[in-house]
């Protein structure tokens, strides 16, 4: 990746803690959802089918695709990107999907743009599991979150980063470089 210049900072995440984190997250929040459900209703359906896998592989996949998107607008809403600064796809290597930009972001927009999936793919597709006493909708909910452990670490990252400062993503690892002050973006 061609840079403008060298970046002021650098944050690398390290996938094998995201993937374990994201493991632990999940099932805790699985956990979490049971008790939940007991404690509202008394007791919880926690039970499995085939069925239930299969709805489960199909609504997890959507809500990737959803959550992935969910950056992009994002970028769009709080980053001013154009259609054609977005970056989307698979990184197989990495076992992730991602959503990217090509455009330098202030902190704060990409902050926005780290979070929003958690709250529309996550969050409320594992408190309505919750509501709903569904154990489908809790793990697929659970696993939502858990599956943006990466976006948390960024995030966590970002805010130490002062507020004013800029990110730009890169357009395939899971690094961001940090400008203390606005430049402008890579061709």
């Amino acid at each position: 990746m061609n840079l403008p210049r060298k970046p002021d900072y650098t944050i690398q995440l390290n996938m094998k803690s995201i993937h374990i984190w994201s493991i632990v997250l999940t099932l805790l929040l699985i956990l979490a959802g049971g008790f939940f459900t007991i404690l509202f209703y008394g007791e919880s359906r926690f039970s499995f089918s085939l069925l239930d896998v299969l709805l489960w592989g199909v609504l997890y996949i959507l809500l990737i695709i959803l959550h992935e998107i969910c950056h992009l607008i994002g970028f769009i809403v709080w980053g001013k990107c154009k259609k054609e600064d977005l970056l989307y796809g698979v990184n197989r290597e990495l076992g992730i999907a991602y959503a990217g930009t090509k455009k330098i972001l202030p902190v704060h927009a990409m902050r926005r743009a780290l979070l929003l999936p958690f709250w529309i793919t996550g969050l409320l597709p594992f408190a309505a599991g919750i509501w709903l006493n569904s154990v489908l909708l809790i793990i697929v909910g659970a696993s939502l979150i858990g599956g943006a452990a990466g976006d948390f670490s960024m995030y966590k990252q970002l805010r130490r980063v002062k507020p004013d400062a800029f990110v730009l993503d890169h357009t395939h690892k899971p690094v961001l470089y940090i400008f203390n002050e606005k430049i402008d973006s890579p061709s």
